[in-house]
């Protein structure tokens, strides 16, 4: 497997996203830990999760929960990176909302470190901004969960240009990942990818085949990615990721999956080397 890094701490060049073992049209227990196992088997050594990543109200932190589970169970767990948010909350009717407090993030840590069952939180990243509260109030209280030793690393998500740089700043110069949506379909975090670039930050794209509704036609969507994929025998999604990671070595792409077959495919785009040429027609769409 090849690997990048996040702060100080080397991962697998591609993630694990887990959100779809847990929200609406989820899998059954047993398929999301074969998924997982998978995964580890495959050498990945970085999931993402959150806690608002559950579908009914009495359930908040599912997927948390089930990484622990599946960590607890496998003889690699130990060597992951469990990268969790807060900030972002689910009511159980489908809905999303907001709590950027400090009050309710240090709470939400605590929680989240109770369900994964650990002392500390590998990397900790404030889940989006939440317009009632100051920006600078929120990563205020993950620079006081990291200096408190409850999480290990700090990062931010769904943030812009100027919010990652006073991120960087309150946090005195220690955030280590951007985790924002990029896609074929969704270009708008390219000045935050190249920012990121520029100070060594890792950048997590978040649905980076389209969502999970989308990740299915992103060869007939996007024609230059069928053609490239016809070229090498491979899935329209292999040359996606493979393309992201073309562009920066911060880039740490997480494809959501909730079979094995799903990540096996993403994880194989580490070994497809993209020419110069299918790389330029690609940044064209």
């Amino acid at each position: 497997m090849h690997t990048r890094r996040i702060g100080d701490v080397e991962v697998s060049a591609i993630g694990l996203g887990a959100m779809p073992m847990s929200i609406e049209g989820r899998p059954d227990e047993a398929r999301s830990l074969a998924t997982l196992h998978a995964a580890l088997d495959a050498g990945v050594t970085l999931i993402d999760t959150a806690d608002a990543y559950h579908r009914d109200a009495d359930e908040v932190g599912h997927n948390e929960t089930l990484i622990a589970k599946a960590l607890a169970s496998h003889d690699r767990g130990k060597d992951v990176l469990v990268a969790t948010k807060g900030g972002h909350l689910r009511p159980g009717d489908g809905s999303w909302t907001l709590d950027g407090s400090p009050r309710h993030l240090k709470e939400a840590c605590e929680a989240s470190l109770r369900r994964l069952g650990v002392e500390a939180i590998g990397l900790y990243q404030f889940h989006r901004p939440d317009p009632r509260v100051p920006y600078a109030e929120s990563v205020g209280a993950v620079r006081d969960l990291l200096d408190e030793g409850k999480i290990r690393m700090a990062g931010i998500s769904n943030a812009n240009p100027d919010q990652i740089r006073q991120a960087n700043e309150i946090l005195g110069g220690r955030l280590v990942s951007v985790q924002n949506q990029f896609s074929p379909a969704f270009r708008s975090s390219e000045p935050e990818l190249r920012l990121c670039d520029d100070l060594g930050i890792a950048f997590l794209p978040w649905s980076p085949l389209g969502g999970i509704s989308r990740a299915r036609e992103l060869g007939s969507a996007y024609a230059p990615f069928a053609r490239v994929a016809e070229a090498h025998g491979v899935s329209p999604q292999r040359v996606c990721l493979a393309w992201m990671l073309a562009k920066s070595p911060v880039v740490v792409p997480i494809p959501g999956a909730s079979r094995p077959e799903t990540i096996l495919d993403s994880l194989a785009a580490t070994d497809l080397v993209l020419s110069a040429g299918e790389i330029a027609e690609l940044d064209a769409v």
